[in-house]
């Protein structure tokens, strides 16, 4: 298993944290999400045979948000 953090852009309020947490969990191979609205980021723990950082990325951005 692996952790990336990754900045988001875009997050105002609990509703936007968990979608952002939604459509990571959604993607296979993740095991563990954190969003910190405070902190602007998501903290994913993920396998890496399974699920790669471009598809967090496309995943974040398709809700709405973007990646910095």
């Amino acid at each position: 298993m692996e952790i990336l953090t990754l900045n988001i852009k875009g997050m105002t309020c609990g509703g936007c944290v968990k979608s952002v947490t939604t459509v990571l969990q959604q993607l296979p191979g993740v095991t563990g999400v954190d969003v910190s609205l405070e902190q602007n980021n998501a903290a994913i723990k993920y396998d890496p045979s399974k699920v790669q950082p471009a598809q967090f990325k496309a995943a974040i951005e398709d809700a709405g948000f973007d990646v910095i």
